[in-house]
């Protein structure tokens, strides 16, 4: 799943010459709104894998971002691309480490994500935001050639480079602003977890309920093809006391 700004960005941080032959995973592939799938397949890679914990378009392999290293191996990959994964994975310093690991030293990721600012969005769950001070210290260990927020939305998107001699940086002190609590955390309680997101599900069933029905009813009320033409409406007119297509300048001004 990616956004406009993230395929643009995409589309511009990756090259043929980068692609062509080379073995790429994308992880959190699974196709709701489009992805840079299409756009790296055509460049030719020597294989393309998707995964994702659910099966679906895109998805070549289900398997969680945290068993990736257990599943491909260690250095497995020359490209990895996850995007508007991270914000949605509770145990994020995992997920980061098996990223890493399962890239080859030299190999390019490209991740984007979103920044504090951007509204919960629990697909099925949501958890941090990222800010550009964060992703600088998470990937200190790579070399780090582009970043920068999203244009279009609190967001951040980055490109960087594995090194040949790979020292993994140790991440436990790190502190994400979360979405559930509203601060910086370094690990969210499974209770505030449960409590958000049973609002989340709550506001979308009354949405669904009441305000999508009322929606339909005043698009239907209120839809047109075109301008409406007014010309022989009448209104009821406080000047004459009767309805009128119009009241003229004299009886307007006549006092009552």
């Amino acid at each position: 799943m990616c956004s406009t700004s993230g395929i643009i960005f995409g589309l511009r941080a990756m090259r043929e010459s980068e692609v062509v032959g080379k073995r790429v995973l994308e992880v959190g592939a699974l196709d709701f709104n489009g992805g840079l799938r299409s756009v790296l397949v055509a460049y030719g890679p020597s294989e393309y894998i998707g995964v994702d914990l659910q099966a679906g378009p895109g998805v070549d392999v289900t398997c969680d971002v945290s068993k990736l290293v257990e599943s491909f191996g260690e250095e497995s990959f020359d490209i990895v691309v996850n995007t508007e994964l991270l914000e949605h994975v509770e145990h994020w310093r995992s997920a980061i480490s098996n990223l890493k690991r399962v890239l080859r030293p030299g190999g390019v990721m490209v991740t984007t994500t979103r920044s504090p600012g951007f509204k919960y969005h629990g697909y099925p769950y949501d958890f941090w935001r990222f800010r550009p001070e964060d992703m600088r210290h998470i990937f200190c260990d790579f070399e780090i050639l582009d970043l920068i927020p999203d244009p279009d939305a609190p967001g951040i998107f980055l490109k960087a480079r594995k090194p040949e001699l790979f020292e993994e940086n140790n991440l436990d002190d790190v502190e994400l602003y979360s979405i559930i609590t509203n601060r910086f955390e370094n690990s969210v309680d499974a209770e505030s977890i449960t409590r958000v997101q049973r609002n989340y599900l709550w506001r979308n069933r009354i949405r669904r309920a009441i305000i999508r029905p009322i929606d339909w009813v005043l698009k239907t009320i209120f839809s047109y093809q075109g301008e409406t033409n007014l010309d022989d409406v009448e209104l009821y007119s406080i000047i004459t006391n009767r309805f009128e297509n119009s009241v003229d300048a004299e009886s307007a001004r006549k006092p009552k």
